[in-house]
């Protein structure tokens, strides 16, 4: 437990320009930096001394096509759009809005984009303090972004140096004794979040220090911010909820017809089937249930609502996890006890454990 904490501005350090250098500006704004300091630093005056600027025409469809080349060229993938905002994954792996792509705080006729890697900018700005100026500190870059379940913006940290991303209390046990099972603390976004209170949006205080955090920090720079990036294997809400819908719909018109099942490996729970079930034809193994999709003979506009029917229930199967097949009937007479009087089989959907469709 850390028994208190400082946080600090770094008044003065006035507008960055590219080229500038940080660690003279930041050590000649706060002469009062000691050994055992988290600097946490606003990612826009990182990118604007790295020179990560884009032109903007003063006005006119220009400005907007520069504005939209830009968000094309940071984003790796569109997670939600709606109206104006789109929600993107940038190449270095962040979720946030427009890319992070910022007009505020900066000239009408450019765009700050975000650091191109800012764990590496993290290093580099601790190594000139630590040689330059003697300064054993602790770098966390930050950024602003949403949250996809509360109103309000959080600054989050997206690079760091110097200090690890992740208290890990997984398998430590609590007052109580109960044993710590998910609990990994983003530390690094504490910071980030706890420095904000004194930096502010429109007071250009770009830069905070946080003290009381470590009375020293390992020679190692650590992995960075990158750690807190949640993989695609792991993320539950990799799309927004009408993006889902819109691949879950075209997933649904692209179906393949499974040619085996896993085994079911306890009950199946299957949705109101609108067929008769059977037991008639040779079906793969581990099939749940088999359905006759029929309707009587001759009515072509039956025959297409059937198979309309049918296709609902595929989709319905899976996603449910259910795979299903169609088995061609070869011989109708087998089935014809088990239908209406006129109707006609126009084949066997079969049903057995499958998978959800990938994301």
């Amino acid at each position: 437990m850390i028994p208190s904490l400082e946080v600090h501005p770094v008044v003065g350090i006035g507008d960055v320009q590219p080229g500038d250098n940080l660690a003279e500006l930041i050590t000649g704004a706060a002469d009062w930096l000691r050994d055992g300091d988290v600097l946490v630093v606003t990612s826009k005056v990182v990118s604007k001394a790295e020179g990560r600027l884009v032109e903007l025409p003063p006005e006119g469809p220009d400005r907007d096509a520069a504005r939209e080349a830009a968000l094309r060229a940071e984003t790796a993938r569109v997670v939600a759009e709606r109206g104006p905002t789109r929600i993107v994954q940038t190449h270095h792996g962040l979720v946030l809005a427009q890319a992070g792509i910022d007009a505020s705080n900066v000239d009408s006729t450019h765009l700050v984009l975000l650091p191109k890697d800012p764990d590496a900018s993290a290093r580099a700005l601790r190594e000139e303090l630590r040689e330059r100026f003697g300064l054993d500190v602790a770098v966390v870059i930050t950024d602003t972004m949403g949250r996809p379940w509360r109103l309000g913006l959080v600054d989050f940290a997206i690079g760091a140096a110097g200090v690890d991303a992740v208290v890990d209390y997984r398998g430590l046990r609590d007052a109580y004794g109960n044993e710590l099972q998910l609990t990994q603390m983003a530390q690094i976004d504490q910071l980030a979040a706890a420095a904000e209170l004194v930096k502010g949006k429109t007071t250009q205080v770009p830069v905070a220090v946080v003290r009381g955090f470590a009375r020293a920090f390992p020679p190692e720079h650590g992995r960075g911010a990158a750690e807190l990036i949640r993989g695609a294997d792991a993320d539950l809400f990799a799309l927004g909820t009408a993006e889902a819908t819109a691949r879950g719909l075209r997933a649904a018109a692209e179906l393949p017809d499974a040619t085996g099942f896993a085994p079911a490996g306890g009950p199946v729970r299957l949705p109101a089937l609108p067929f008769p079930t059977t037991r008639s034809v040779t079906v793969p193994a581990n099939t749940v249930a088999a359905v006759i999709v029929w309707s009587p003979a001759g009515d072509l506009r039956a025959a297409a609502e059937a198979g309309r029917k049918a296709e609902r229930l595929r989709a319905v199967l899976a996603a449910d996890g259910l795979a299903s097949g169609w088995l061609e009937v070869t011989d109708p007479a087998t089935l014809a006890a088990e239908l209406p009087e006129g109707g006609v089989p126009l084949g066997v959907l079969v049903i057995g454990r499958g998978s959800l469709p990938s994301l």
